[in-house]
């Protein structure tokens, strides 16, 4: 395997659409939300170990999850876990990496990946991340996945692209979510793939990119070359992560460059982004409920029903609900209202305190 392949693993985020499982202490992608025995994170770890060893492998994620990582990723040399003492979205995690790898090896590829999705063909999946690496070797394009769609969805983002007989096609641009609507239609054109938000590039042209797009936030680590991987690492990156900004790569570099591609594929993809979501992903019962507790229904169907605590739930005639009973928390609530979670994680915050987020 070409030794010059880095695979960053993005692990920073607080998944506050699966509250209250989903906690600011243990986030999504250090919980077993498919049941399989191994977090979402360490379903990417060990999905990537197939592709290259554990001394491409790097993590970036808050201060905060330190020891969840070491926990979770015991053979991960503390080195190549990146640590950041505040919450500032996917640019300055991207921008931090690619400097520290840098200095590694300024001809490094680097596969940049979120710890919180899922593939369920995860050979078709390597598969397309070869195709990219060698797109994206000795070029410099920025190279993302794009999902082919099977429906319409509004709870991903979208990519518009050229059509063209070349692996890499040349992205037109990038559409958050949309209404139902406007999904619909960008189905209908065939010219529109979900943004999987991953991405695969050269150190040296994202650091390119990043110094035409984003001068002032690529300076901040570029400081910082005689530090990494040395006692001073850890107390230059709080200096500059008190000075950078919070902006995702998508706003940051992808909307702006005009060298952004994307590698189309159907690997059985999912962000697992709400509790609807996973409602389709995992097997239900004859009613089409989803069952994760001691319970009892009755003339209930489509429900999702989760509880960690000793304690018999007994339900009727409910359908379409999420019910979710941890720790100090219980949420009943229709379970495709995903767009109201960030709503109740911040009225909770301030009415009753950070406790029980």
């Amino acid at each position: 395997m070409d030794e010059k392949i880095n695979i960053v693993i993005m692990a920073g985020g607080t998944g506050t659409r699966f509250w209250p499982y989903s906690r600011n202490k243990k986030p999504k992608q250090f919980l077993d939300i498919l049941n399989t025995g191994r977090s979402l994170l360490q379903m990417t770890y060990d999905r990537f170990l197939k592709y290259v060893t554990k001394d491409q492998i790097w993590i970036v994620s808050n201060l905060m999850y330190k020891d969840l990582i070491s926990l979770q990723i015991p053979d991960l040399p503390s080195d190549q876990i990146l640590l950041e003492p505040s919450k500032r979205n996917t640019g300055p995690c991207i921008a931090y990496a690619a400097h520290k790898i840098r200095k590694k090896d300024p001809n490094a590829l680097l596969v940049i990946t979120p710890s919180d999705h899922a593939i369920f063909k995860p050979e078709s999946f390597l598969e397309v991340i070869q195709n990219a690496v060698d797109c994206a070797a000795d070029s410099k394009k920025l190279l993302t996945i794009g999902i082919k769609p099977h429906r319409p969805e509004t709870g991903y983002g979208y990519i518009q692209y050229s059509h063209s007989d070349s692996i890499a096609k040349k992205v037109k641009t990038f559409i958050e979510k949309p209404d139902i609507d406007l999904a619909k239609k960008f189905i209908d054109t065939g010219e529109f793939v979900w943004n999987a938000g991953i991405f695969i590039l050269s150190v040296a042209a994202i650091i390119e990119a990043f110094e035409k797009h984003q001068k002032e936030l690529t300076d901040l680590f570029a400081a910082g070359q005689k530090h990494y991987g040395t006692d001073k690492e850890a107390s230059f990156i709080e200096k500059a992560y008190s000075h950078c900004k919070s902006i995702s790569i998508d706003y940051a570099i992808m909307e702006k460059a005009d060298n952004v591609f994307t590698i189309l594929g159907d690997f059985g993809w999912s962000d697992l982004g709400s509790w609807n979501v996973l409602h389709e992903l995992i097997e239900k019962d004859d009613n089409n409920n989803i069952i994760e507790s001691t319970a009892l229904l009755y003339n209930s169907k489509s429900n999702y029903i989760k509880s960690k605590k000793e304690k018999l739930l007994v339900i009727s005639d409910l359908e379409g609900y999420l019910v979710a009973d941890f720790d100090d928390v219980l949420l009943i609530c229709k379970k495709d209202d995903a767009a109201k979670f960030k709503s109740f994680v911040n009225d909770v915050k301030a009415t009753k305190g950070d406790s029980f987020i």
